[in-house]
């Protein structure tokens, strides 16, 4: 925003006095640069601290600037343990080998849960046949040993066309991407390779809505932002297949593509003043802004426990590097707890 146009607001908002004592302290009109939080991280988390960076800086009358990029959470973890970040979006736990790399560079972090997630299986809607899929037979089309061998609807079903299926998943950095490998084929980034990529998540969507025989996967908020252009398949494991709905989602039916999602924050970052004051207005206002992100927020209690654990200097993961974040079965309630409470 330029200085005339936030000048021009601030105008509004204060009476001429207030205003220039404000404008004379503030580090706009002193000519200083203005602080800027950086974050980087996660392609899933990040319409959540977009939405948080929104209010924040218009709340800040546009004084501090807050960067998000969006290189994936596994790149995400890596600029963040180099202390190139303030802060990083995550869709799943810190692992080991991150922590480690954070230690030797001497970065202490704070880990705070930020909503629930779903990972989704959609089609386009032109497939009118597959509306409901096992674990199973996700693991069938998803693993290596499927390449060449499960190519079309056919090969998955025999009541199925032999249309060619065409696959599509998030990158290989992306956290979605190591959740959904470790939960459904049993390794982290163990896939087939004849799979289309992106780590952002709305160019995933759009290309499942243009291509009738896609099958992939994305995050909850993608779907729905993008739910007439694509159809969602119901899961099961084992059980009933279910729609990863509110309601399943938060009693833990939608298994095992429920997930909670995460903000890093670098302990020493929170000695700006600007760090400092993102963080305590983004968990105020969590609840709020994660539903205008079109995600399930965590109980309120949650929030105020994430601030609580900054101020007695909690640090570190819950996960000791593990990525164990969906134990099955799973009760959303009680995850929460184990998170909040490290049990």
């Amino acid at each position: 925003m330029s200085r005339d146009l936030s000048a021009s607001i601030a105008t509004s908002l204060f009476p001429a006095g207030a205003f220039a004592a404000a404008l004379a302290v503030s580090p706009l009109a002193m000519g200083a640069a203005a602080p800027v939080v950086k974050i980087d991280g996660s392609s899933t988390v990040y319409p959540i601290t977009e939405a948080v960076a929104q209010d924040f800086q218009r709340a800040k009358l546009h004084e501090v600037h807050v960067n998000i990029g969006v290189s994936g959470t596994s790149a995400g973890f890596t600029k963040f343990c180099r202390g190139e970040t303030d802060l990083s979006n995550a869709s799943r736990p810190i692992l080991k080998k991150e922590m480690d790399d954070c230690a030797k560079a001497g970065v202490r972090f704070y880990e705070m849960p930020m909503a629930y997630d779903a990972l989704t299986v959609v089609v386009n809607p032109q497939n009118t046949f597959v509306n409901r899929l096992s674990v199973a037979d996700l693991r069938k089309l998803w693993e290596p040993e499927a390449q060449n061998r499960i190519n079309t609807w056919k090969d998955l079903n025999p009541a199925w066309p032999a249309q060619k299926i065409n696959l599509y998943a998030p990158g290989a950095d992306s956290g979605s991407f190591e959740s959904f490998t470790e939960v459904v084929v049993g390794t982290a980034k163990s896939s087939r390779s004849d799979v289309q990529t992106a780590e952002d998540h709305a160019v995933l969507a759009q290309r499942i809505a243009d291509d009738k025989d896609a099958l992939g996967y994305l995050s909850l908020d993608y779907y729905v932002e993008n739910g007439k252009k694509l159809k969602a398949v119901a899961i099961g494991d084992g059980k009933e297949a279910v729609l990863p709905t509110v309601a399943n989602i938060r009693n833990g039916s939608y298994q095992p593509l429920s997930r909670p999602v995460f903000l890093y924050v670098n302990e020493k970052s929170l000695e700006k003043p600007a760090v400092k004051d993102f963080v305590d207005f983004c968990m105020k206002n969590a609840e709020r802004l994660v539903v205008e992100a079109n995600y399930l927020p965590l109980p309120a209690r949650a929030y105020s426990e994430n601030l609580e654990r900054i101020n007695a200097r909690k640090v570190g993961s819950v996960y000791g590097g593990e990525n164990k974040a969906r134990p099955r079965p799973v009760d959303m309630r009680k995850l929460l707890d184990a998170l909040m409470h490290g049990s």
